[in-house]
């Protein structure tokens, strides 16, 4: 597996990146966001997920982990491919992202083109279920994150800590951040009061 790419900006095209490596070119398939971060003859480092079918095997590249984990959660989804993410992705931000699924707002994702109104509520329903069961029992057990009353472990905190998972945080991050913050807050204001926290750090 290739892990990540580290070199010199060969080449942008639509969706795609291509990073000189010691005198091979890595052609990375991309967003849009990515692509605003590079710039040809410059040095870019991307992190990368290889992709193998039967007919092909594509590279695909972002400038940041937290980007590279929402692709990796979207393709996830079934009937969602590699295009399809790259779609979404390009039309939002990462934190935009987490924030849909948190709030369950499908309508949004819809704005991404060739994403349907049923593959956008597939992808809120199979993603929202899928960060809820990240074990947090388990981590406050072994110490992970702090101590919380059993009804911040659900609901709208599981959805906020999710959310923060998804963006490349441990848990331990996501648990500190989000501590001491009002219980009235909906999951999306704990998600946006969160992010302002590790933002300063």
């Amino acid at each position: 597996m290739i892990y990540s790419v580290n070199g010199v900006v060969d080449a942008i095209e639509p969706n795609l990146a291509v990073i000189d490596c010691g005198g091979v070119g890595y052609a990375c398939r991309t967003t849009s966001n990515t692509l605003a971060m590079l710039k040809t003859g410059k040095k870019a480092k991307l992190y990368t997920f290889l992709s193998v079918r039967e007919d092909a095997a594509e590279l695909f590249g972002f400038y940041d982990f937290s980007e590279l984990n929402c692709f990796k959660m979207l393709i996830s989804v079934s009937g969602v491919g590699p295009k399809a993410a790259l779609s979404i992705l390009s039309g939002m931000t990462p934190q935009a992202f987490a924030l849909c699924v948190a709030a369950g707002d499908s309508k949004l994702l819809t704005s991404a083109p060739g994403i349907g109104k049923k593959i956008a509520e597939r992808i809120v329903l199979e993603l929202k279920d899928k960060v809820a069961k990240q074990d947090v029992a388990a981590a406050v057990k072994n110490g992970a994150v702090p101590m919380l009353p059993a009804a911040e472990q659900s609901g709208k905190y599981a959805e906020s800590l999710s959310a923060l998972m998804v963006l490349g945080y441990s848990k331990a991050e996501a648990a500190n951040a989000l501590a001491g913050l009002e219980s009235g807050l909906s999951s999306s204001d704990m998600i946006k009061a969160a992010l302002k926290k590790l933002s300063k750090f």
